[in-house]
C-alpha cells in the first residue's frame, strides 16, 4: 500500500458535520447489523444471523439483528446477531482508556481547541476511497466539529468488515431451509450441522488470533479468504450430509482465521489513532461496527434476489465476493505494518489464564451477550404469545438495526467524552436489565395485540441502546488488559470465552422459558443477568 502523502498546513481543517459523526469509506451505512467472524450455532437457523463475522443466536428468530463479532445460534433462528471483541497490540504501549484524553499532537486535537493548528494532514496518494472521505468527527476550533481522516489501512479494514458480512449473510440466512428442503435433512441434523459450523468458527477464534500474532495479519487473512471461497463453492455443489459438513466446517474455520486478524488490527490502529490526539478509540470501533451491520443488511437482500435462481448461485455469489476481498487484500494489505511485532507461539495462553481482569471482562461480556441473545430466544416467544404469529418480529429487528446504524456513532462520541469504560458498560447493562424488567412487570396484565407489543418494543429499544454503550467499549478496553504483543490471542479469547457462556446460558434460558413458572419469572431472572455482569466488571487499578 502506498505511504500517505503529508502536506503541512497552518490553518485548522474544519468541516461541520450534520447527522452521523463518521463518514465511512463506503458512504453511510444503513440497515441491520452484525458481530464478527465467529458464529456459534446449535439448532436450525434461517434468516439474518450476524456479528462482525460472528453471529450469536439462540431460539427461533426471523429477521436481521446485530452485535459485534460472533454468531451463536442455538435452536432455530433467522435474524442477524452480534458479538465481539478486539484486543491489544503487538509492539505498542497503549494509553489506558482511563483518565483524560490526550492533548493535541501533530496538529490534531481532541476536544475544543482555540487558535490555529499547525501540523500535518496525511492523505493517501492511493488507497481505499469511496463516495465519502472516511473520517471521524472530533472537537474542532471553537467547539465546532472537525473531521479527522482515517489512515488508508483503517479504511481498508473497515471496508473489509463490510465486505465480509455482505458475502457471509448473502448465504447464511438461507442455509437451514436449503438443508431441510433441498437436501432433506431432519431438523436435528440441520441443527447439528449449523452447530458444527459455529463451533469451527467461534470456538477456534482464539486459534486464529494466536496465528495472527505469530505470523502477522496478511497471511492469516489471505488464507482465511481463500478457504471461505473454497467453502462456499463446495457448499453450492454439496448434496450429501458428509459433503455439507465438510463445506460448513471449512466456512467456519475460514472466519476463525480472518476475523480475529482483522479485528485485532483495527483495535491496534484505533489505539494509534487515539494516541495521535484524534479522539477516543471507541469512535473508530463504532465505525467498524456500523460497517459490519451495513453488510449484514445488504447481504440477505442480495442473497434473496439470487435465491430466485437457486441456492447454488447464492453460494457462488458469496464465493465471488470473497474472491474480490482476497484480491483486494493481496494488493493493498501491507507485508509489514509498522508497530506490529511478531511474537513467539508459546507462552501466551498461560499468561492469559492468569489475567484475572481480562477474564472478568470476558465473563461480563459473555453475560451481556447472553442477555442480547434473547432477541432470538425470549423475544420471539413473547411476540408469538401476544400476537399469535411472528410477523411483528421482523419489524422489531428492523427497529434495532435502524437504531444502531443511526445512533451508534453519536452515542459513542457522547459517551467517550463523559464516561470511563467501566461506567459506560455499567450504564449499558443497567438499560438492558430495565428492558427485561419492563416485560416482566407487564406480563401479569396479559396484554395482547398491539398493546402487548409495546413492552416488547420497549425491550428492543433499551437492549439496543445498552448494546451501543457496552460493545464498542468492551472491545476498546481489551488493549489495556492484554499482554503486549498478544492482541490477536486476546481478541480471539474474548470471542471464544463469551461464546461458550452464551452457548451454555442459552440452553439454560430455553429450559427456563419452557418451565411452568409464573410468566414474569423468566424475565426477572434474565433481568438479573446484566446486573451480575456489572458485579464482575474489572475495576480500575
Amino acid at each position: 500500500m502506498t505511504e500517505p502523502v503529508t502536506e503541512p498546513v497552518t490553518e485548522p481543517v474544519t468541516e461541520p458535520v450534520a447527522g452521523a459523526e463518521i463518514g465511512a469509506a463506503t458512504g453511510q451505512a444503513s440497515g441491520p447489523v452484525a458481530g464478527r467472524g465467529a458464529d456459534l450455532a446449535s439448532g436450525a437457523a434461517t434468516g439474518l444471523v450476524a456479528g462482525q463475522g460472528s453471529d450469536l443466536a439462540s431460539g427461533a428468530a426471523t429477521g436481521p439483528v446485530a452485535d459485534p463479532a460472533s454468531d451463536l445460534v442455538s435452536g432455530s433462528a433467522s435474524g442477524p446477531v452480534v458479538d465481539p471483541a478486539f484486543g491489544p497490540v503487538s509492539g505498542l504501549v497503549s494509553r489506558p482508556l482511563f483518565g483524560p484524553e490526550p492533548g493535541p499532537v501533530s496538529g490534531s486535537a481532541s476536544g475544543p481547541v482555540s487558535g490555529p493548528v499547525s501540523g500535518t494532514v496525511a492523505g493517501p496518494a492511493t488507497g481505499v476511497e469511496s463516495d465519502a472521505e472516511a473520517g471521524v468527527v472530533v472537537g474542532g476550533e471553537g467547539g465546532r466539529p472537525t473531521r479527522v481522516r482515517l489512515s488508508p489501512l483503517l479504511r481498508l479494514l473497515i471496508l473489509t468488515q463490510l465486505a465480509f458480512n455482505v458475502g457471509f449473510f448473502a448465504v447464511l440466512p438461507f442455509l437451514s431451509e436449503h438443508l431441510g428442503q433441498a437436501i432433506g435433512m431432519a431438523g436435528w441434523l440441520v441443527g447439528f450441522v449449523l452447530g458444527l459450523r459455529t463451533f469451527s468458527q467461534q470456538g477456534l477464534f482464539v486459534v486464529g488470533g494466536a496465528l495472527a500474532d505469530r505470523y502477522g495479519i496478511r497471511p492469516v487473512v489471505l488464507v482465511g479468504c481463500a478457504l471461505r471461497v473454497a467453502g462456499f463453492a463446495w457448499l453450492g455443489y454439496a448434496d450429501t450430509t458428509a459433503t455439507v459438513i465438510g463445506a460448513v466446517l471449512l466456512i467456519g474455520f475460514a472466519a476463525a482465521l480472518f476475523s480475529p486478524a482483522v479485528e485485532s488490527e483495527v483495535a491496534r490502529q484505533a489505539v494509534v489513532w487515539e494516541e495521535k490526539g484524534n479522539g477516543p478509540r471507541t469512535r473508530v470501533l463504532a465505525l467498524f461496527t456500523v460497517a459490519g451491520q451495513a453488510g449484514a443488511f445488504v447481504g440477505p437482500l442480495l442473497g434473496g434476489l439470487l435465491l430466485a435462481v437457486d441456492f447454488r448461485v447464492v453460494c457462488l455469489a458469496g464465493a465471488g465476493i470473497f474472491v474480490l476481498v482476497l484480491a483486494g487484500h493481496a494488493w493493498l494489505l501491507p507485508q509489514h505494518i509498522p508497530g506490529r511485532e511478531r511474537v513467539r507461539a508459546k507462552g501466551g495462553v498461560r499468561a492469559l489464564l492468569r489475567n484475572r481482569r481480562f477474564l472478568a471482562l470476558c465473563t461480563a461480556y459473555g453475560a451481556y451477550l447472553l442477555a442480547y441473545n434473547q432477541l432470538y430466544l425470549a423475544l420471539p416467544a413473547e411476540v408469538e404469545r401476544v400476537t399469535g404469529a411472528q410477523t411483528a418480529l421482523a419489524w422489531l429487528f428492523a427497529l434495532s438495526s435502524l437504531l444502531v446504524v443511526t445512533a451508534q456513532l453519536p452515542v459513542t462520541r457522547w459517551v467517550g467524552d463523559r464516561l470511563a469504560p467501566r461506567r459506560s458498560m455499567t450504564a449499558g447493562l443497567l438499560l438492558i436489565s430495565v428492558g427485561f424488567a419492563a416485560v416482566a412487570l407487564t406480563r401479569p396484565a396479559g396484554w395482547t395485540g398491539t398493546a402487548g407489543l409495546l413492552p416488547a418494543a420497549g425491550f428492543v429499544v433499551l437492549l439496543t441502546f445498552g448494546q451501543m454503550l457496552v460493545a464498542p467499549v468492551a472491545r476498546a478496553w481489551v488493549p489495556d488488559l492484554a499482554e503486549e504483543g498478544r492482541l490477536g490471542l486476546y481478541t480471539g479469547a474474548l470471542s471464544s470465552v463469551s461464546g461458550l457462556i452464551v452457548l451454555v446460558g442459552s440452553a439454560l434460558t430455553g429450559t427456563l422459558l419452557d418451565s411452568a413458572l409464573p410468566a414474569a419469572v423468566p424475565w426477572l431472572v434474565l433481568a438479573a443477568v446484566p446486573l451480575g455482569a456489572i458485579a464482575v466488571l474489572p475495576r480500575r487499578k
